[in-house]
């Protein structure tokens, strides 16, 4: 479980190929040096687990689902990454919860500067904004937000400078892929009034 405060941005040492996935090597001094083999890291909002460290480079394994449906497929040498160590028993909790588990994927369809603020626009399927409404939160790349504007299909948020300067939004590009995550309870109110239906 995470809490979508992004702790510090990583760079991709290398991507691997391996089989059907990848190992990703990614290089963060800190984090590296208070990570063990087998924590769970959101990379990119995306929970994997650490499979091996040397010095300041933690190795994970992705397979082909999480490759096709997230945009660690498309991380190469010095892609910067997100990063977030789980939360522990007592933590104070300043985003939401982030389960780590993405949703789908959204494109940056507007990015409008106002200064150093931004407000930016995503595209997204109309299975994900189902579980999306304006004042509620959700994780792009990792990083809890508020959503601002929710349509069937597209949503927005806007940023603030500190956000732009320490995470992988800030250098955003339209077109740009983003992982999703909706609010957990989002989830579970829209399977119960599904299971109305069931026979």
């Amino acid at each position: 479980m995470f809490s979508g405060i992004v702790e510090a941005l990583g760079s991709v040492a290398e991507v691997r190929p391996e089989g059907p996935g990848c190992r990703l090597l990614i290089r963060h001094a800190e984090i590296a040096a208070g990570a063990a083999v087998a924590d769970s890291i959101s990379v990119n909002g995306c929970c994997l687990t650490v499979v091996e460290i040397d010095a300041d480079v933690m190795a994970f394994q992705a397979g082909p689902e999480t490759l096709s449906r997230t945009n660690l497929g498309d991380l190469t040498a010095n892609s910067p990454v997100n990063l977030e160590r789980a939360l522990k028993l007592g933590d104070r909790l300043g985003g939401h919860f982030v389960t780590g588990h993405i949703d789908g994927a959204g494109t940056l369809a507007e990015r409008i500067d106002h200064g150093e603020y931004s407000d930016f626009y995503f595209e997204i399927a109309p299975e994900i904004a189902r579980q999306m409404a304006s004042k509620g939160s959700i994780a792009v790349d990792g990083v809890s937000l508020t959503i601002v504007q929710s349509d069937p299909r597209r949503f927005s948020v806007a940023l603030i400078p500190f956000t732009l300067d320490v995470t992988t939004l800030g250098p955003m590009k339209i077109g740009d892929k983003v992982n999703l995550e909706t609010d957990l309870v989002a989830k579970y109110v829209q399977r119960l009034v599904e299971a109305r239906d069931w026979s």
